[in-house]
């Protein structure tokens, strides 16, 4: 019998697109079947390549432009890939990669969607109702999942299901710099105590929310101060707001850390205020290091909390201000006990080998599964 090949089509391999690859590559590890992974935009690197976890890696070396419209210049290039191996199925990350897959004839493929509103396009539905016989679609939280069913209300709910992002939880917390230096790295003083919001500065982030609650409570909590780490476009904007409020001198814009992940016991705790975040890796990261957790009540990010963070409504302030209070109130053994809570979460949701074994259990992959003797 043929080696079996799975193909993985990614748009790009920019942040964090490179990881998402590198994770279902890992999927296929210690099976049959052999992973070519190729990006559609982006220069040819051996350090991509290298870090992609696959058997073979193609850059397509396309810019943005140039997969926009029709994109046969792209379905031209990935027919002939595939007229040289014979791939069981596609792997394809976002809508772009999953339409051009579906040109490739008598490829089942399975998309993989990593936002909200994918399917909000009429063309797109009409698109994907057309080829839903070779078609599966996942989404990498319940919410996820939940706004492609609601998008395609005539598909089979087999065929929309869910696959979460996973963590290396114990590599997170190998790679975790010591509180003191990371507090000296990031230029925070070791007497402050530091909630921590790590994302771009944008409305769908909603740091606006955070800084109001914490104009609530900042004169309350002595040392508090509030680092937000990222960039964007709303960044002069929400320094005015900070400085409206009078917490200029409390909160810290720390700008863009590369690796952030490994500063993170610089904090104390972590607040993401986002607004439907679909995931939400950043509070993996955060429960890696131990901290304390404050999310949305919607989205994946609740996925994620529940059960071992706070969680609050959407846009309320006053509610997050709450939950702030009281874990800047936590005592030792409480923030011990939570960890231990946190740790069980992941590993029981969110690890490698739980993922995996999710993964082959999927209705339209168990077949491949059962081909090729994948337990």
């Amino acid at each position: 019998m043929n080696q079996p090949h799975v193909l993985q089509l990614c748009h790009g391999y920019e942040p964090p697109f490179l990881d998402v690859a590198r994770q279902y590559a890992g999927l296929f590890a210690d099976t049959p079947y052999k992973v070519t992974t190729v990006y559609l935009t982006g220069e040819f690197s051996d350090q991509v390549a290298n870090e992609s976890s696959s058997d073979e890696v193609f850059f397509l070396e396309n810019t943005s432009r140039d997969v926009r419209g029709l994109k046969r210049k792209q379905i031209k290039q990935l027919q002939r890939i595939c007229e040289q191996r014979q791939f069981s199925f596609a792997i394809a990350h976002r809508f772009k990669p999953l339409y051009i897959c579906s040109h490739i004839p008598d490829l089942f493929t399975v998309g993989v969607h990593h936002a909200f509103g994918d399917y909000q396009r009429k063309t797109r539905r009409w698109f994907v109702n057309r080829r839903q016989q070779r078609l599966a679609l996942l989404g990498v939280s319940n919410a996820v999942r939940d706004d492609i069913r609601h998008c395609l209300p005539h598909w089979s709910s087999d065929r929309i299901q869910t696959l979460y992002n996973r963590v290396d939880y114990e590599q997170l917390k190998a790679n975790l710099v010591e509180r003191e230096a990371a507090r000296k790295y990031l230029g925070l003083t070791q007497n402050q105590y530091v909630f921590a919001n790590v994302g771009r500065l944008h409305p769908d982030k909603d740091q606006t929310t955070l800084l109001k609650a914490f104009a609530l409570i900042a004169g309350q909590l002595p040392n508090a101060v509030l680092a937000i780490l990222g960039q964007g476009r709303l960044e002069s904007e929400l320094k005015q707001l900070a400085q409206s409020l009078g917490i200029a001198k409390q909160v810290l814009f720390l700008g863009m850390v590369p690796e952030a992940a490994q500063y993170y016991k610089a904090f104390d705790s972590f607040v993401l205020t986002s607004d439907h975040e679909p995931f939400g890796m950043v509070l993996l990261e955060a429960m890696a290091a131990g901290l304390p957790v404050i999310a949305t009540d919607c989205g994946g990010g609740k996925e994620v909390v529940e059960g071992c963070g706070q969680l609050f409504p959407l846009g309320d302030a006053q509610q997050l201000a709450s939950h702030m209070t009281q874990i800047y109130g936590l005592s030792s053994q409480d923030k011990t006990a939570l960890a231990d809570k946190m740790d069980a979460k992941v590993t029981q949701n969110f690890s490698y080998s739980v993922v995996k074994d999710h993964f082959w259990q999927l209705p339209f992959i168990k077949p491949y599964a059962m081909k090729m003797g994948v337990a």
